[in-house]
């Protein structure tokens, strides 16, 4: 009995466990980007009728970015940078819908219906914080802002061109039941003062249109109908036919090329949909990079900053004891401390932008918020370090062009909406032409019915529903006809108008793809001289350094002497502190430069390391792994730019 009893009971805990996990996971599906199939109890008789099921949009964070924080620090690599990027960013998340939203508008233009405007435009990536008036993230492409390929532009699109058919087959059904009583004043005609009509009346109609003009309409038709006359040799009696009507344009809307542009055209939006997400990616990757690199510079101009204060306040230490054994006047106490107020004030700045710039980083790297993703009071702790390579292993300039010719996805945006362009036309000119239809049409003609009389037994239209359908398939009774009917709009200013206007668009927009072309070679040339200025700012920079911690370093060893006064060494000190400062921004400047220069090759993606697939699923497989010994918030950071290529770190 007891072990009965356990049974029952461990039976009892694996059903609502099982139960549990079962409501878990409807709510772990929901964070998919996907479109649930329609479901009905009738299974594919009642789904085309049925809404179907988008998730709702998840604002969890990834994994990584719990996994990255430590002791209340977020410590980042510019690698981790670009993956959280990757799965939290809401502009790449937004992005992550268009594709979707294409393939349902082709859809739509399968069953003939005209393109809709769907989906947004690139959205420009975060901007730093400025550091001492100058913003450093100025470098970069501006981001586009390109629509969604042909007739992009919002809501329903107006249809040029001869109307598309409905591709989407029709069936429609018709009944009606009728009583009539209908006062006679000729009664040898129908034997009664009053006829009584009583009628059961049935349509059934199938219509389909086909891409390359042709239409088709089967239509099934009966009416029984019953008297109060005796006159009627059948009574009651049914009668109806059987028709086929088909058509075919043979001018204006005659073709696939024609009646099936829209689905030609929204086959090409969907590839703009797909370039589109990458150049979300191009630009989102950029701007967080950006950030990252900037915030390193922050931390080194910071460093910077505290190196100046506590020299200032070094030299105010030994100014007050020179002071007191009398070796020096106490003036230079005063212009010391000066010295020390400015070192704090400038420290201050910095480190205000410090923090600054990690929220505009944290932001940019969460889907909900600081404050829900609990990042409010965490430090980002940049595990990186700036440094500049040897050289940048630049390859000539004309073979840099072309590789950002065939790479740039503004230029392959530019070529498949031409090549939409082009398909449209093809159904705006065939407006041009005449309405000229061929049809033919086929009816099968029956009557039956209950013999009224004996004489009435012996004619063929005798009989039940049975001798009905077979008069008609055996086709007993048939008419046919045949013609051609013309339309012709006399003067057509409109299709003119039409086929003009749209002819004009397309080479304004060949002259726009040139236009693309032309800006590459410019952001090429552009780049490469940013790249190399960086580089020769940062040389400059880092040797006026040297020089004035060297000036430093003599005056101070002249002031022990008696050889200088206090007030040149603090104005060495002055120097030196702007000098590290211009040589942080300079090391900023060449990240930009960098980054900027695979914006322009439109090799931002390659040189990150990003799978499209990966993005698109919104996980990246490489796992992020902290170092065993981290620093702490106030320590150096510790990485080095890759000497090959530019673009990439390690």
């Amino acid at each position: 009995m007891k072990d009965t009893l356990m049974r029952r009971l461990y039976s009892c805990f694996v059903v609502a466990v099982c139960g549990w996990l079962w409501a878990a996971l409807p709510a772990a599906a929901q964070s998919e980007i996907r479109i649930d199939p329609a479901q009905g109890r009738l299974g594919w008789l009642t789904r085309p009728y049925r809404q179907r099921y988008v998730p709702p949009i998840d604002l969890n964070n990834s994994s990584r970015l719990d996994s990255l924080i430590r002791a209340g620090n977020l410590y980042l690599t510019a690698p981790d940078v670009v993956a959280l990027a990757i799965e939290n960013n809401l502009d790449v998340e937004v992005q992550r819908y268009g594709s979707l939203m294409a393939k349902e508008v082709l859809l739509r233009s399968q069953s003939g219906g005209v393109l809709r405007s769907v989906g947004l435009g690139v959205a420009a990536g975060p901007q730093s914080v400025s550091l001492q008036g100058v913003s450093l993230n100025t470098g970069g492409i501006a981001a586009s802002t390109a629509g969604n390929g042909v007739s992009s532009g919002g809501g329903i699109v107006t249809q040029l061109g001869p109307s598309l058919p409905a591709l989407d087959p029709t069936v429609s059904v018709f009944a009606n039941f009728a009583h009539t009583t209908s006062p006679e004043s000729n009664t040898f005609l129908v034997g009664v003062d009053s006829l009584v009509l009583g009628t059961r009346s049935y349509q059934a109609q199938y219509l389909q249109n086909w891409v390359f003009g042709l239409t088709a309409q089967l239509t099934y038709a009966s009416t029984r109908t019953s008297v109060n006359s005796s006159n009627f040799l059948l009574n009651p009696y049914t009668s109806g036919d059987l028709d086929l009507q088909v058509t075919q344009n043979l001018l204006q809307g005659f073709g696939s090329a024609v009646n099936g542009r829209n689905i030609r055209v929204q086959k090409n939006n969907i590839k703009v949909m797909d370039l589109q997400f990458q150049q979300q990616l191009i630009t989102t990757v950029s701007a967080v990079l950006n950030l990252y690199w900037d915030l390193v510079s922050f931390r080194e101009d910071v460093q910077a900053r505290q190196r100046e204060l506590d020299a200032a306040q070094q030299l105010l230490d030994d100014n007050r004891k020179q002071v007191e054994l009398g070796a020096l006047a106490e003036i230079e106490i005063t212009r010391a401390e000066a010295q020390v107020y400015s070192s704090q004030q400038d420290l201050l700045v910095s480190q205000t932008n410090l923090l600054q710039q990690e929220t505009i980083l944290k932001n940019a790297l969460v889907r909900d918020g600081i404050q829900r993703a609990n990042l409010a009071n965490v430090r980002v702790i940049p595990l990186d370090r700036i440094e500049i390579p040897p050289s940048d292993n630049l390859q000539p300039l004309e073979q840099l062009v072309q590789q950002a010719t065939d790479k740039r996805v503004e230029v392959g945006i530019d070529k498949v909406d031409i090549d939409s362009n082009e398909k449209n036309l093809v159904g705006i000119k065939n407006g041009l032409k005449p309405s000229l239809q061929a049809f033919a049409e086929l009816t099968n003609n029956a009557l039956a019915g209950q013999a009224a009389t004996a004489a009435a037994e012996a004619l063929a239209f005798a009989g039940g529903y049975g001798n009905f359908l077979s008069q008609i398939f055996e086709r007993h009774y048939p008419n046919y006809s045949a013609g051609l009917s013309l339309s012709i709009t006399l003067r057509n200013r409109a299709a003119q108008a039409d086929y003009t206007t749209s002819l004009l668009e397309l080479r304004q927009n060949q002259l726009n793809l040139r236009k693309a072309i032309n800006q590459v070679r410019v952001d090429v040339e552009n780049a490469v001289i940013g790249l190399q200025q960086a580089r020769a700012r940062y040389n400059a920079a880092e040797k006026a350094r040297e020089l004035q911690q060297q000036t430093l370093d003599a005056d101070q060893e002249k002031m022990r002497l008696g050889a200088t006064t206090p007030y040149q060494v603090v104005q060495d000190q002055r120097d030196l502190a702007s000098a590290a400062s211009t040589e942080v921004q300079a090391l900023a400047n060449y990240t930009h430069a960098r980054i900027s220069f695979d914006q322009a090759m439109g090799t931002t993606l390659e040189a990150n390391h990003v799978s499209i697939d990966e993005a698109r699923a919104g996980k990246v497989s490489r796992p992020s792994i902290l170092p065993e010994n981290l620093p702490p918030a106030d320590a150096p950071t510790t990485l080095t730019l890759p000497n090959a290529a530019p673009g990439g770190t390690k």
